[in-house]
C-alpha cells in the first residue's frame, strides 16, 4: 500500500518578516517556499542554478540587472544563475522557487 503523506508548509509558513523554508533538496532539484511580510526585503543574492519563480499570493517587486519587475498571484518568471538579484514585498506574498 502506498503512504500518502500531505505537507503544510507553505499554508503554515508566517508572514514574519523573510521565512524559507526547504520544501525538496535532492540532486535534481531544489524547492523553497517563500514568505515575504508587506515591506520586507529579501536582500541581493544570486543562485548557482537557473531559476523559475511562482507567485502563489501577494504582490513583489523583484529587481535583476537595473530593472523592477511587478511579480503578483499565479505569474511565473525564470531568470538565469549567477545573476544578483533581490525582492521587495508589495504586501503580504508567498513564492515557490524551484532551481
Amino acid at each position: 500500500m502506498y503512504m500518502i503523506g500531505i505537507d503544510n508548509t507553505i499554508a503554515q509558513q508566517p508572514f514574519d518578516d523573510l521565512q524559507v523554508e526547504q520544501l525538496v533538496n535532492n540532486p535534481s532539484m531544489e524547492i523553497l517556499s517563500v514568505s515575504l511580510a508587506k515591506g520586507a526585503l529579501f536582500p541581493k543574492h544570486s543562485s548557482p542554478k537557473d531559476v523559475h519563480l511562482f507567485v502563489l499570493e501577494g504582490s513583489i517587486d523583484f529587481f535583476i540587472e537595473n530593472q523592477m519587475i511587478n511579480l503578483t498571484t499565479q505569474q511565473h518568471f525564470s531568470f538565469s544563475k549567477n545573476v544578483e538579484h533581490w525582492v521587495m514585498a508589495n504586501e503580504d506574498t508567498k513564492f515557490l522557487i524551484i532551481r
